[in-house]
C-alpha cells in the first residue's frame, strides 16, 4: 500500500519487526551478556512479565537474583503486546468452574484481579513513567454478545469485581465514536500502559534492589540437582531454585514443558501521530477497546496520539508476509475516518498458547519451577503468576499449588498437527462470530 510509512526489517535474533515501543523507549541500556559461573539463590530464565515479575518479588524479599534473557528485556510478548489491563483470565470464571468446580473457580476467582493491583503498586512505588490510563471498554457486533457480557458481569460480582458497567447502544459513543457496535461494558479497573516502558521499570528496580539482568544469554541447557546449573551460550548460572519463564520463547530447552504450549503470534500497527481533535473525538474517554469475537481487535489512544490497533493472529508464532493486510482494512471498518492516516509501525509478537486456555504452573524438580502459557491475557496475568512463583521459593506455595494443580492437556496430534487442527477451531468460532451465531 502506497501510504505506509514503515520498513518490516527484522531483528538479528528473532526475525519481529521493530517496534513503537521499542521506539519510543525510555530505558534503552544494554545489559551484559553473562560470561563465566555466577552464583544467586534464585535463577530465572526469561526476562519477560513473569520473570522480571518473580524477580521484583524475590529481590524485594532479599533474594539475590540473577536474570537471564536471550535477547533483550521485554523483547517477547511483554514488550510488544497492546498495552491493555484486560482483568482475569483467558477463560472466564464460569467455563473455569465448570472444568475444575467451583472451589477452584472461588480461589482463582479471588486472585483475578491483583494482576492489575500489582501493576498500578509498582507503578506508583518504583515511579515507573509507562503513560498508566485507567478503563477499559469490551465492545459487543451483536445482542448474544452483549448478553454473555451481562452473565459475565454478574458471575464476576460474586467475585467482588464491582467495576464493570453494561454500556447501552446510545452511550457506546462515550467510549469509542463508531458505529460497528450494538453495547458493551465498560471495566473501570482495566486500563492501558506502554508495556516495554513497564517491564523495563520494573527490571530497573530488580536492579535497584541488587538483581543481575544478564541479556543476549541464552539458555543452552538446565541441570537439575540440589543446587542446579543454567548453562548459556559464554556462561553458567549455579542456583538455590531455577524459574523457567520462557513462555512463547522456550523452544526446545526443556521439550517437557515446551510441548505443552503453542507460541502464537498477534500483529499490532501504530500509525503516525494523528491530529488530537480528531483521535480525541474518535476515543473521547481514552479507555482502551478491545472486541467480543474470538479472534478479536484491540486498540487504543497512545500518549504522542497515535492509533495502536492490534488484531489478528499467527498460530505456531509465524509472522505474515505483510503485518498490515489484517489490521489494517479492520481499522478502516472501525474508523473510516482514517483513510489517509500512515501507518508508522507494524509488528508482531509471540505468547503462549495451552490448549485449555488457562496458564500451565509446575514443578520440574523440587527447585525447578515454570510458568507460561497465559493464552493471550498475559500482561495481567504474568504479573500475578510471577509473584506467585516468588512466593512458593519464599516457602509460601499455597496459590502456587492451586495452579499446579489444574489438569494440562498436549495438543491432539502433537507438535506436528496442532497448528492446522488449532485453526480449524478457530475458523470456526470465526465463522460464528460472522454468523452471529
Amino acid at each position: 500500500m502506497n501510504d505506509m510509512t514503515f520498513t518490516s526489517k527484522t531483528t538479528a535474533n528473532s526475525g519481529h519487526a521493530p517496534s513503537w515501543y521499542a521506539a519510543s523507549a525510555r530505558d534503552k541500556r544494554v545489559r551484559p551478556r553473562l560470561e563465566g559461573q555466577v552464583e544467586a539463590d534464585v535463577c530465572i530464565i526469561g526476562a519477560g512479565f513473569t520473570g522480571v515479575s518473580a524477580a521484583l518479588e524475590l529481590a524485594e524479599r532479599g533474594y539475590s537474583v540473577v536474570v537471564v534473557e536471550a535477547d533483550r528485556i521485554g523483547f517477547g510478548a511483554s514488550g510488544r503486546n497492546g498495552g491493555q489491563i484486560v482483568n482475569g483470565y483467558s477463560r472466564d470464571l464460569q467455563t473455569i468452574a465448570g472444568r475444575y468446580g467451583q472451589d477452584k473457580a472461588a480461589k482463582l476467582g479471588a486472585m483475578s484481579l491483583e494482576g492489575g493491583r500489582i501493576i498500578r503498586d509498582r507503578v506508583k512505588k518504583y515511579g515507573i513513567d509507562c503513560d498508566l490510563v485507567d478503563g477499559g471498554f469490551f465492545a459487543a457486533f451483536t445482542e448474544k454478545q452483549v448478553r454473555e457480557m451481562e452473565a459475565h458481569r454478574a458471575h464476576w460480582q460474586k467475585h467482588g469485581h464491582d467495576g464493570l458497567e453494561m454500556v447501552s447502544k446510545a452511550e457506546v459513543g462515550n467510549y469509542v465514536r463508531s458505529g460497528r457496535y450494538v453495547g458493551g461494558m465498560i471495566d473501570r479497573l482495566g486500563g492501558h500502559i506502554h508495556p516495554l516502558n513497564l517491564v523495563l521499570g520494573q527490571a530497573a528496580a530488580v536492579e535497584s534492589l541488587s538483581g543481575r539482568i544478564f541479556e543476549n544469554s541464552r539458555v543452552t541447557s538446565v541441570e537439575k540437582g540440589a543446587k542446579p546449573l543454567v548453562r548459556t551460550e559464554r556462561g553458567a548460572v549455579r542456583a538455590q531454585y531455577v524459574l523457567v519463564c520462557g513462555n512463547a520463547y522456550l523452544g526446545t530447552l526443556l521439550p517437557e514443558i515446551g510441548g505443552r504450549m503453542m507460541p502464537v503470534s498477534s500483529q499490532v500497527m501504530a500509525t503516525e501521530p494523528i491530529d488530537p481533535q480528531l483521535i480525541r473525538r474518535l476515543l473521547p474517554a481514552n479507555y482502551c477497546v478491545e472486541d467480543a469475537n474470538y479472534i478479536l481487535d484491540y486498540y487504543r489512544r497512545t500518549a504522542d496520539d497515535r492509533l495502536l490497533y492490534g488484531g489478528g493472529i499467527g498460530y505456531g508464532g509465524q509472522d505474515p508476509k505483510d503485518l498490515t493486510a489484517i489490521i489494517r482494512p479492520n481499522m478502516l471498518r472501525t474508523f473510516p475516518e482514517l483513510a489517509k492516516v500512515k501507518i508508522d509501525y507494524a509488528w508482531s509478537g509471540n505468547f503462549a498458547l495451552t490448549l485449555t486456555r488457562i496458564p500451565h504452573m509446575g514443578r520440574l524438580s523440587d527447585n525447578v519451577y515454570f510458568s507460561h502459557g497465559d493464552s493471550g491475557h498475559g500482561v495481567t496475568t504474568t504479573h500475578l503468576l510471577g509473584k506467585i512463583l516468588g512466593e512458593a521459593v519464599a516457602g509460601h506455595a499455597e496459590r502456587f499449588d492451586i495452579w499446579s494443580s489444574l489438569p494440562n492437556l498436549p495438543f491432539p496430534g502433537g507438535k506436528r498437527f496442532r497448528v492446522p487442527f488449532t485453526m480449524i477451531g478457530a475458523w470456526w468460532y470465526g465463522l460464528r462470530d460472522r454468523l452471529g451465531l
